[in-house]
Order: structure tokens, then sequence, then C-alpha cells
């Protein structure tokens, strides 16, 4: 039967047309061909989808990056009365059990989950007794670890694919290289004719660096502010005045809609983000700050009061943006330096959906450039850290099979959590390790009937089944802690029985459950793990990785300083030849070329300041723990990066953390190493 995908557009979505790209890959997806898409930020990648899964048989599942995506779409599709949901941490109750039970009648057709979501058990035995018709990766870019926001668990997606044996996939982004966009192809299989990519180049966007010191930056920015409003289009004031007026005809004395635009200002750190937006406040500007730190229903009200008009100005650190279709964006500022060309790219995309202008303006000099390394460099595990990890494995390993909890192992490590998670894919692509199911060490149970009542439920065999698992937990005044172990030896060691068990008696509201310390079991090739070159391989792939990090940055301030359309390269960058060879729009076209500087050049302290807080900090861990001091460890205390180590035993408090904050990691490496000798000979 022949699908005429305009009007189920029409009929589902009160869309007349589509937009370039989305009814070619929606026609290869329904066709068999898993796809790949590029579209700009706001160009409507999600519909691509979303229209494809109401003409699929079964379940599409959508894996997204983070909650705030899953939320804005979830909303979306519920506007349009189509059926979706998503598993994730801020369930409560028997919710979980509602969508799932909705998934399996057939009346779910979207659901949405975080690929960390794979590593559950509970959800793994749920989605394989299911069948799913596509699989949809959302900011696909992280699967590549070209990409900016490589996650190594998008790396095992293709063998998520096909252990469920989903027969289609299709990859989304807004950003991607050449390099990118083939690695992210090649891992699905996808064939370069079902690529789609549209233009990146976006004429509705004016790209301005100004160069700036950090003294002065307060002043432009409130300069740049009163710019944007004097610069809305009386057009889009008076369309704006007509629909407030629509809308409020029975209060005709309400106030008309001010001469403001809504923007996002972003930076890099928390703190700052706070202190800017009390900046604006204290000059009229309606603004907040919004960051990782504040709480979850904290960022949910400073987001919906944002998309609603009651804020003007988001300050922002990059916890904020993904996830926000908000279409009369004027403007994206950018008050410290983005991570890379890709984090600045997606970050302006999200001004001017609606098509109209809208202003990009980066205030800009070196002064932040250590922060941003920053985050680069302590993300790179010391080769001592991964030579603990390998003696870990080969110690704890049992009958083949080695058990972790990542948390833990971080902490013993030194390793961070995000770090640690790559290095244990790169063990799997070695050959060491292979992942073969996760479980939870703690299952608590809470019964919301009688036992008496719940078994009398059942028949004969199921009740002696139940009555077993609950004369192995041991309940206290409202929750009960199951005893996995001697449960085992009394059922045949069927662990997935009894999960099932639980989740069915969930399922009926008979108890609530709550699982936690996830636990992951590999399977060691000893052989690959005894290879003496294995620490210095994994090592120096990360060391390898944080130049390439190290230049993507290098990159980026190259950018900002071009004497070339700003817009033209840009597009160029993301593999876009179909572009003009000026946009007209952009300071450089201007004739307003930035050269980036520091504001006041950072200084070393002295070689006895230095010797005598690192002999503080070697002091301090000695007291502490036997692990030696690296020269490594001692730049991070430098910089104040944090690491493991230094908050289980509260190194942050020491005099000197942070000292050289302002000095870039190779400068302090450098001062570091000249004086190495003489730290060892005072100890």
């Amino acid at each position: 039967m022949t699908i005429d995908l305009v009007t189920s557009l029409n009929n589902n979505f009160g869309y007349n047309e589509f937009r370039q790209g989305q009814a070619q890959t929606i026609n290869q997806l329904l066709n068999g061909n898993s796809s790949l898409s590029i579209f700009p930020t706001g160009s409507g990648k999600s519909l691509c989808y979303q229209l494809t899964a109401l003409h699929l048989p079964h379940l599409t599942l959508v894996v997204s990056p983070l909650l705030a995506l899953m939320k804005d779409q979830l909303d979306f599709l519920a506007s349009k009365g189509i059926a979706a949901a998503s598993i994730d941490s801020t369930l409560k109750g028997n919710q979980s059990q509602e969508i799932m039970a909705g998934v399996r009648s057939g009346k779910i057709k979207i659901l949405m989950v975080s690929v960390e979501r794979f590593k559950n058990e509970r959800f793994r035995q749920f989605i394989q007794s299911v069948t799913v018709s596509m699989l949809v990766v959302d900011e696909a870019h992280c699967i590549s670890e070209w990409g900016h926001n490589f996650r190594p668990d998008y790396l095992k997606l293709p063998n998520y694919r096909r252990e469920l044996d989903i027969p289609l996939v299709l990859l989304l982004t807004a950003t991607a290289t050449k390099k990118v966009k083939f690695d992210m192809a090649a891992k699905f299989a996808i064939n370069e004719q079902h690529i789609v990519q549209t233009g990146f180049y976006r004429a509705n966007l004016d790209l301005s660096v100004i160069a700036v010191s950090s003294a002065q930056k307060n002043t432009k920015l409130l300069a740049v502010l009163s710019e944007q409003s004097a610069q809305l289009p009386d057009s889009l004031l008076q369309q704006s005045q007509q629909q407030y007026s629509q809308l409020q005809q029975p209060q005709p004395q309400q106030p008309q809609p001010e001469r403001a635009c809504s923007g996002i200002i972003y930076v890099t750190l928390q703190k700052t983000a706070e202190l800017v937006a009390n900046f604006l406040i204290d000059n009229n500007i309606s603004a907040s700050a919004y960051h990782a730190g504040f709480d979850s229903d904290k960022r949910q009200q400073i987001q919906a009061d944002f998309m609603v008009g009651k804020i003007k100005v988001i300050v922002a650190t990059i916890a904020f943006g993904m996830g926000i279709d908000k279409s009369d964006i004027r403007f994206v500022i950018h008050y410290d330096l983005p991570k890379s060309i890709e984090n600045y790219s997606q970050e302006i995309g999200r001004a001017g959906r609606d098509g109209l202008s809208s202003n990009c303006i980066t205030l800009a000099n070196l002064d932040g450039l250590n922060t941003v390394e920053n985050f680069v460099y302590g993300d790179t595990p010391e080769l001592s850290g991964i030579e603990y990890l390998l003696n870990s494995i080969k110690t704890e390993c049992q009958n083949g099979l080695w058990e972790l909890q990542l948390i833990s192992l971080s902490n013993a490590s030194n390793i961070r959590q995000l770090p640690m998670k790559t290095l244990l894919v790169q063990l799997e692509l070695f050959g060491v390790v292979q992942p073969l199911y996760a479980y939870f060490a703690d299952f608590n149970i809470k019964l919301l009937q009688p036992v008496e009542t719940i078994l009398a439920k059942f028949n004969e065999d199921r009740q002696t089944f139940l009555s077993t698992i609950f004369r192995h937990t041991q309940f206290k005044k409202i929750w009960g802690s199951l005893n996995f172990e001697t449960l085992l030896q009394n059922v045949n060691g069927d662990r997935n029985r009894v999960i099932a068990a639980l989740e069915y008696l969930q399922e009926l509201q008979l108890i609530e459950l709550q699982t936690e310390r996830m636990t992951e079991v590999f399977k060691v090739n000893t052989t690959e793990l005894a290879d003496p070159s294995l620490a210095k391989n994994l090592h120096h792939y990360f060391v390898d990785k944080e130049q390439k990090e190290i230049k993507r940055i290098a990159a980026l301030v190259r950018f900002f300083q071009l004497d070339r359309c700003l817009s033209v390269n840009l597009s160029k960058y993301f593999d876009d030849q179909q572009v003009p060879e000026k946009c007209g729009h952009c300071s450089v076209c201007r004739g307003q070329n930035a050269v980036l500087s520091y504001s006041l050049q950072p200084q070393c302290p002295s070689d006895e300041k230095l010797l005598s807080v690192l002999t503080g900090l070697l002091n301090h861990l000695r007291a502490k723990t036997n692990q030696a001091l690296s020269i490594d460890s001692c730049c991070r205390f430098l910089a104040g990066i944090s690491v493991p180590v230094f908050a289980r035993y509260k190194v942050r408090q020491l005099p000197g953390f942070a000292l050289c904050e302002k000095l870039r990691y190779a400068e302090i490496r450098l001062k570091v190493e000249s004086i190495w000798s003489l730290i060892n000979i005072k100890n």
C-alpha cells in the first residue's frame, strides 16, 4: 500500500509540507533503508522518526542523551495526540510498569530511553520481550570518537541493535564533520546514498566576534543587550502585539508586550552564570542563571518561565539548550569561549528558529582558554590508575568473570567516571573484556498488601516460589532487603525468574520495588590481559585523545580570529560546500576582524611558593594513602582540577589548590617538571 506522506503529515502534525530532507529520510526508512540525517539545529530532525513511527508495525525505540530532549519531544507528541513515553530516572511508583504495559499492548508507538538504560537488567529483560521496528539515535555524533561529545556507551549501540534484531536504524545529528559523518554511518552499515545532509548555512544568523577584556565584559554585555532590544523589528513587535490582543480580548487593559528580546548567554562555569545573571538583574534586565548545580525542579521552572517569556535572558552553562525548542530566540551571546567549533555551532543554532534575523555574538579574549582546556586534562587517566584497574581485574577475576561497580572503581583508581567508561569500552575493543550483563546488587521490596493476600492470588506452584522470595527478604519497618545470594541457592540460581516475578508483582501494584548498586559483569580474556604493553597502549590512547581535544580548542581560537567570512568557514567545517563566497552578515564581512589576547598576562608563582604548596600536598596524601605523588597530580592540584582522590582526601581544602588556575595546563606542567627533582629531594 502506497502511503501519502503529505496527507499523513497534515493529519498527524498539522503541517502542509515537508522541510528540506525530511521526505527523503522518511521515504528511505519506509523502504527499509537505514539512514543518517544531518540537519541544522531546529530544522525538524525529530519529525523524521515521529512520522515514520506511525507507519511502522511495531515499537520505535529512541536513544536520547538528555532528559530535557526527551521531555521536549514527548510534550510535542502529546500535543499531537501521539502515544509516546520515556523510561527514565524521574518515574515514580508503578509508572514504569504502566509504560511497559502500554508498549506491550501496542498503544505506545514511541519509547525514549538513555543509552545507559540498556545496562539495567530490568529494562533489558523487558525490551527483549517486545518487537522493535526501528532504533533512532538522537545526537548520533556521540557515537564517534572523532566527535566533540563522544560518549563511550554509544559505541555499544550497534551491538544492542544486533542483539535485539532491529531491522531499521535512523541516526540524527546537527553537527558532523566529514570524518564524523562517515564514521557514524560505518558503525551501522548505512550506505552513503542514504546519508541525507541539508545545508548547514543559515542566512538569518548574524555572527560577530568582539575582542573585549574581562574588565570590560559586563559593560559591553549591557551595550549589546541594549542593541538587541533596539533592533527588534517593528513588524515582529506588531505581530506580537496582535497575537497578544487576540489572546486578551476579554481584558483589553492588559499591558502590551515590552520591547525586549529573548536570548541565551553562555558561560563556562556555574559561578559565572550566577554572577552575570545577578549583574543583569541589578541593571533591570529580566534574567536568570541556569546550570547543573540547581536541582531538577528549579531547572524545569526556569526553563518553563523562559519558554513563556516570564524570563527574557538565560545565563547558562552548556547544561541549557538541548531540548529547548523556542522559535523566537533573537540572540545567543558567548560570554566565555565555547568548548569547540561544534559546541559553538550547536549553541548559536538555538537562535532564530523562526527564520527571522538573529544575532550570535562572542565576547572573546584568551582569559578563559585555560578553563576550557582543563576540562580536557582532567579526564586523562594517569598510567598508575590504568595499571590499578588492570591489576584489579587480575586479582578479582573468578572463573573467567569480573564484576565492577563504577563509582567504587572510579574512586579507587583515581579515574573520573566518564573516562572510566571510555577505558572499559577500550578494553572491549582490545579484546580484554566482554560485557555479559549487569545486575543490581540490592533489591528492596515494599509490601502494598499483606503477604497472605498476595499469595492467595496465585496457584500453589507460584505461591511456593513467592514464599521463598519473601522468606529470603529481611523486612524492617516498611522496606525489606532481598538476599539474592541465599535465595538463588533455593531456586536453582534462576535470577531471571525472580526478577520477572517481582516485576509482575509491582505491575499488579502488590509491591513497590527499588533497585540500587548496579554491578556490571565481564568475561575476561586472560591472555590479552597479560599483555605487558596493555597499560601503556591504553594510556597512549587517552593522551592522543587529549591532544586531539586541545587541537580542537586551538581550532576554535583560530576560527574566531579569521580574516575570512565566518559563516562560510563554519559551514565548510561541517562539509557544506553549497555556500556563498561571502555571507555579508558577519563581523569579518563588515571589516571587523577580531584579535584575541589576555586581559592581563597571568604570572606563575615563584619556585619557592610552588615547592611549599606541593610539599604540603605530598605530606597530606602520604598521611592518607600509600599512592605516590605524580607530576600529573601536582599539575591538577595547581590548576584546580578535581579528581576522585582529591575529593576523597579533602585536597581541595589545602593551601595552594588552584594556585595556578589562570595558567594553561601545559605551562604548569613545564614549571612542575623543572622543579620535580627538588620536590623529590625535599621529601
